[in-house]
């Protein structure tokens, strides 16, 4: 039997393939930093042809590496960062534009519209959406307004439209499929997730031909043949990355939670076969597919997470790698009455303010780069809070424990702070790349490397768990703080 999953990680800061063996371990990685573009304030853009050249170039790499023949390789899985829009011409295989990135805020003035003329409820009943520019609708009405020919084009069935998943495959299969999976084509605000079809309605509002728009299928099966690696081998997994991660830390059954701590902070629960709706700010997305059924999840989307820091390194240069702010925070013994917004792209849930932007309050004379530091960490936790703390209220849900993923999670003092903050168990796993993990879950599966769900349970091992310590006086006077700071952003753009 072949030996590997192959498993593709389009991120928004990067492009990776990683390779894991049938016991779920991961025996190699390749990764290339992915060009970020920002042409104007709150624009955000990548170039599409180089996610699928450093892709491809990774999928070589991490082979060649490990001495590994493409031969050996079972299935390849995709997970992607989810909304962001590529359109592309189907006569060349070439984007007519960049792509436009979930964080880009460019068509929120739309978005405020659609709100206000009434459109807001009707958009959350289809999709489990709140008008928004996070999504892939706007975006994509965007680009064809916007680029020279492309709406003449795409009237004339010319251009394809896709999230990154599906130009990646695409990409892969030489041309020959175009098409997405249930949980990526949940984010577009364009295809209800209770018929599971594209919506007409909503086609004909922000006026996208049908045309452009890809087939939809399950997350776990055959997509087609990795033609353009020039090797057999089948892809049989896509999904979005939050719920690549959900499927990745093994959150089958419904009640449980995960949050991801990566560019952004994202805080899923499952909740089964039942799409749960709430006023309360979260999105109804679906968790996965299979066999033509959906599960669904409840979502809290944090736009700005582990991207703080990076804040710090790039354009604060206040460390030179992420790795030392834990030890900077720790070099004070509070955060000084210091706090950091991050809503450099606005706010997602619950407050989904497009208008507010960051903001450092409550500096003094006495204030320092390590308090700087410490309140940046701690406002990831004070995002997830107002995420955990949103859910509770909405569906009577206290979970004991949240399972914890992605890059920032490696970090102790922040996720001490946030058992403090949240005074829930916190338990990160062994294996913090759960995304990823996800991805190949769904392609092995596919293929029968893995069994079952409950054989996946098997591969995955806890590392260590984080219970809440400080006392509830202090916790109360932190979140205060907090929330008087978001209210100084808040609305700092309108």
């Amino acid at each position: 039997m072949k030996k590997y999953v192959l498993a593709i990680d389009q991120g928004t800061t990067s492009s990776r393939a990683v390779l894991f063996d049938r016991a779920g371990r991961i025996v190699g990685v390749s990764q290339k930093e992915l060009t970020q573009y920002y042409p104007r304030p709150g624009w955000v853009e990548h170039d599409a042809w180089q996610i699928w050249t450093d892709v491809r170039e990774c999928i070589f790499d991490v082979a060649r590496k490990e001495g590994v023949s493409l031969s050996d390789i079972a299935a390849i899985g995709i997970t992607n960062q989810r909304e962001t829009t590529v359109v592309w011409d189907k006569r060349t295989g070439r984007p007519v534009a960049p792509a436009v990135v979930w964080q880009c805020r460019r068509t929120a003035d739309r978005a405020a519209a659609l709100k206000e003329s009434g459109w807001g409820k009707k958009i959350y009943e289809k999709t489990g959406l709140l008008p928004d520019a996070y999504f892939s609708a706007t975006k994509l009405e965007w680009i064809l307004q916007n680029t020279e020919g492309a709406r003449e084009s795409a009237e004339a069935g010319e251009l394809l439209f896709g999230t990154i998943d599906c130009w990646l495959l695409y990409c892969l299969t030489g041309g020959k499929v175009h098409a997405t999976d249930y949980t990526n084509a949940a984010r577009t605000m364009l295809f209800n997730i209770h018929t599971l079809r594209w919506d007409s309605e909503l086609l004909s509002l922000f006026d996208i031909p049908v045309s452009m728009l890809p087939s939809v299928r399950d997350c776990a099966g055959f997509f087609g043949t990795a033609e353009a690696l020039g090797a057999d081998i089948p892809v049989t997994g896509i999904a979005g990355d939050q719920q690549a991660s959900l499927f990745g830390q093994g959150c089958f059954a419904e009640g449980d939670v995960k949050n991801t701590y990566g560019t952004g902070c994202f805080l899923l629960l499952n909740t089964g076969e039942k799409a749960v709706s709430t006023d309360s700010g979260l999105l109804t997305t679906i968790a996965m597919a299979k066999d033509g059924r959906a599960r669904y999840a409840l979502e809290g989307s944090v736009f700005i997470g582990g991207a703080v820091v990076q804040w710090l390194r790039d354009e604060m240069r206040l460390i030179r790698k992420a790795s030392e702010t834990e030890a900077r925070a720790l070099a004070v013994p509070d955060n000084g009455g210091v706090y950091v917004v991050p809503a450099f792209v606005g706010l997602g849930a619950p407050y989904w303010d497009t208008y507010a932007r960051g903001a450092v309050l409550g500096l003094t004379r006495g204030s320092n780069a390590d308090h700087i530091i410490r309140a940046s960490l701690e406002a990831i936790a004070y995002q997830v809070e107002d995420l955990l703390s949103t859910m509770r209220t909405a569906t009577g849900i206290s979970p004991e424990r949240l399972l914890v993923d992605g890059g920032a999670c490696a970090n102790d003092f922040l996720m001490q702070f946030q058992a403090d903050i949240s005074q829930t168990e916190i338990c990160r796993p062994a294996v913090i790349e759960t995304t990823v993990r996800g991805a190949a879950f769904l392609a092995g599966l596919a293929v029968g490397v893995w069994k079952d769900e409950n054989e996946l349970k098997t591969l995955i091992t806890p590392d260590r768990t984080f219970r809440g310590e400080m006392a509830e006086t202090r916790r109360a006077e932190l979140l205060a703080g907090w929330k008087k700071a978001v209210s100084r952003a808040a609305g700092w753009e309108n």
